[in-house]
């Protein structure tokens, strides 16, 4: 299965715009340079108070549909 990985560093002040319904997306660069469009909702469990750090796995079938998303170890 296709798999992508992530460095996020989202401030909680830029995912606020998501709690406010003014954004549904988080737009982000994979390790080898790909540009990743995912739901916002899906790092929901991430979500500190200080917002969303880490590097995540992205699992995909082979029809571009997200099977997993994992932080990985830090």
């Amino acid at each position: 299965m296709p798999s992508l990985v992530l460095d996020l560093a989202l401030p909680a002040e830029r995912l606020l715009a998501v709690y406010e319904g003014r954004a549904e997306r988080i737009m982000a660069h994979s390790r080898d340079g790909r540009r990743v469009s995912i739901a916002a909702r899906h790092f929901r469990p991430y979500l500190t108070h200080e917002g969303v750090y880490g590097a995540f796995e992205l699992t995909f079938s082979d029809k571009g549909e997200l099977l997993e998303l994992r932080r990985l170890d830090r």
